[in-house]
């Protein structure tokens, strides 16, 4: 009889031990969980927070563009294809639909997204270098004011999108990083796509002018 409940005492005790190392993991587990998901809500509000910079720069230059489109038409010799394709290109800007304030979750919505913008700074580009073949309108005060303010801003949405990418390397990082890996894929965070080093991507589009008209 002693023997035996000496058995069932000591029983007692080592489920009691495998109990509490159980519920000690377990409480370990649900803290290290709402430390990785808060980690991962807090980078992912940066990351949301970095787009709408972007999205401000962009929408800058694309409120600018009417200013300009305005200026240049007012020559009655400029050409009227160079206009349309800019017009047409803030147009299909304009029509992008994405989540409001939150950065495109698939490469698919970056890249028709990136597509767009680049497309509207191709002709912005084009429209620029035509200005060149009138002088007395590249030499206006209204045409000057308006290419400093489209150099500043395009400078911007270089430095905007290239720290876009670095906070969205800071967020990737952490989704990928074991153990938080776990929980992110348990409560649906996942690697958010970058801007792609597209050819000139690097430094902003030149938009200076030699205001000075040649001696005839």
């Amino acid at each position: 009889m002693l023997a035996t409940a000496y058995k069932s005492g000591a029983v007692s005790k080592i489920l009691g031990v495998v109990f509490l190392a159980i519920l000690a993991g377990l409480v370990v587990l649900g803290i290290g969980g709402c430390q990785a998901y808060n980690g991962l809500v807090t980078s992912r509000q940066q990351v949301d927070r970095q787009w709408a910079q972007v999205e401000t720069t962009y929408q800058r230059r694309a409120d600018l563009i009417p200013n300009l489109v305005s200026t240049v038409s007012g020559n009655a010799q400029f050409e009227r294809t160079t206009l349309k394709e800019i017009t047409d290109a803030r147009a299909s800007v304009g029509q992008l639909k994405l989540g409001p304030g939150q950065a495109p979750e698939s490469p698919a919505a970056m890249q028709q997204f990136q597509a767009a913008q680049d497309s509207l700074g191709s002709a912005l580009s084009r429209l620029l270098v035509v200005v060149e073949k009138y002088p007395d309108l590249k030499a206006s005060q209204g045409f000057r004011d308006l290419q400093v303010q489209l150099e500043g801003t395009e400078n911007r949405i270089t430095v905007e999108r290239q720290r876009f990418n670095e906070t969205v390397q800071s967020y990737n990082t952490r989704v990928q990083r074991f153990p938080t890996a776990l929980f992110a894929r348990l409560f649906g965070f996942a690697v958010r796509p970058y801007f792609s080093a597209t050819a000139g991507a690097e430094k902003a589009p030149k938009v200076e002018f030699n205001f000075n008209t040649p001696a005839k």
